[in-house]
């Protein structure tokens, strides 16, 4: 029974590239896959493009395809990833280049587009899922629509040959579903195994997550040698269980518990987890130990894929000023208390309401607010970081903020220093869904 092994070389935009050059050159694999895409990432990226058509692709997508093709092409392995982002075209062209500038002439490369509904999005005019108002209400302020496009443009690159495929905004999952549904050549209706590709891209999707990455808490959940953590594989068989693991050697862990977490991670309804593929369901997954950094996956099921696909949404919201300061010693904790107050006075007489404002101490009451700070068992700390932020219309409004505190150097308690300040502008997310007939998706396929 064939059995086909994946990789995960990126769980985001800027994870490490050295785990996944582990990969490509001792993981054995037919298929490496970077995840790099994430909601207000896509919506960035569509800024850049509109600055310079060049651009609009993950930034590290040169970096990392110089360290990982040529293991890859060596070894036979097959690269799919979405750092296409807001532009699989451009990507394209610069994997071109870097295959050519690493002596791989003949790397056939495919972009994937279509995701992009911008136009679509506007003129059937959505419901916004977050507000239950109309997607033109956004009016110019939206700046990107990019649908979540299921595996098949992807495994129909696979089938014209590309040895490396890249995509926008696919579905994490996807992603690692596409080249299973090639391999074991899945009709686009086989739900049950959809679910189960499904299952296999969920526990890989995040990298270093399902090796212990995230799932680390010294004293309570140790984990070996995490500065050199290792990325994970499936190997996944036809039918029967998948067995998650890692380079032998590498950083990390992976154990039942560390699978567990991640099959979790993000699921509103393990037995109704949306996908365009497949609905799956999870909720008959077992687990069990195969081996030292092996664990045994099985159970996943699945059902007729929605008919609508989500739609994520960026746009434009505002600003956000920001100003930071340290108070250290004896009486820190008030003196960072007093210069917040004077801060928020002055940008109140400068018409910044109050509401708009917050102030965190950082190490007192930044996460967890003011109810924990003022327990009766907390000692005042020594050492404390004042940060204040005021989300504003205009940024002359939002650079009021880190001039504020600025201004504390002289103007407010004993002791201030190490000032910082910044002014950023707001790129908001939200969501909404199209029918998928509305989406088109196309397949290029170019010769380095």
């Amino acid at each position: 029974m064939r059995t086909i092994r994946i990789g995960c070389g990126a769980g985001f935009s800027g994870d490490r590239i050295d785990p996944a050059v582990e990969l490509a050159e001792h993981g054995d694999l037919d298929y490496l896959v970077f995840e790099c895409l994430a909601e207000r990432t896509i919506a960035l990226a569509q800024q850049a493009r509109a600055r310079d058509q060049r651009l609009g692709f993950d930034p590290l997508l040169a970096e990392r395809l110089e360290a990982v093709l040529p293991a890859c092409h060596e070894r036979g392995v097959t690269v799919i990833t979405n750092m296409g982002a807001a532009n699989p075209r451009a990507a394209s062209e610069t994997t071109c280049e870097v295959a050519r500038a690493l002596g791989l002439g003949g790397l056939r490369i495919a972009a994937v587009t279509g995701d992009d509904v911008l136009e679509a999005v506007v003129a059937c005019d959505s419901l916004v899922e977050e507000t239950g108002r109309p997607v033109s209400e956004l009016r110019d302020a939206l700046v990107s629509a990019n649908a979540y496009i299921g595996h098949e443009p992807i495994a129909q690159a696979l089938a014209a040959g590309a040895q490396v495929v890249i995509t926008g905004r696919a579905a994490d999952p996807s992603l690692f579903v596409a080249p299973l549904a090639h391999a074991f050549r899945w009709r686009a209706d086989a739900w049950p195994e959809l679910g189960r590709g499904t299952l296999v891209g969920h526990l890989l999707e995040c990298a270093g997550q399902v090796t212990g990455g995230y799932f680390a808490d010294p004293g309570l959940k140790d984990v070996a040698d995490l500065a050199n953590l290792g990325f994970p594989l499936a190997e996944v068989p036809e039918a029967g269980p998948i067995v998650i693991t890692k380079v032998p050697r590498s950083g990390g862990a992976v154990t039942i518990a560390t699978c567990k977490e991640q099959l979790l991670y993000e699921i509103q309804d393990p037995g109704a987890y949306m996908t365009p593929d497949v609905v799956a369901d999870f909720t008959g997954v077992s687990m069990a130990t195969a081996g030292g950094d092996r664990v045994a996956v099985d159970g996943a099921a699945g059902r007729a894929r929605p008919e609508m696909l989500k739609v994520s949404l960026g746009y434009r919201d505002g600003y956000i000023g920001e100003g930071q300061i340290s108070y250290a010693g004896a009486g820190a904790v008030a003196r960072g208390r007093l210069a917040g107050e004077i801060v928020v006075a002055r940008l109140a007489q400068r018409g910044v309401p109050r509401e708009a404002v917050r102030c965190d101490l950082i190490g007192v009451d930044a996460l967890h607010g003011p109810a924990l700070a003022a327990s009766p068992t907390a000692l005042p700390p020594y050492e404390v970081r004042l940060r204040v932020t005021a989300r504003t219309e205009r940024a002359i409004e939002a650079s009021w903020v880190g001039r504020e505190v600025e201004a504390l150097y002289t103007n407010g308690p004993a002791g201030g220093g190490g000032v910082g300040k910044q002014v950023r502008d707001v790129l908001s997310i939200a969501s909404t869904f199209i029918d998928r007939s509305l989406v088109s998706c196309r397949v290029t396929v170019e010769v380095a």
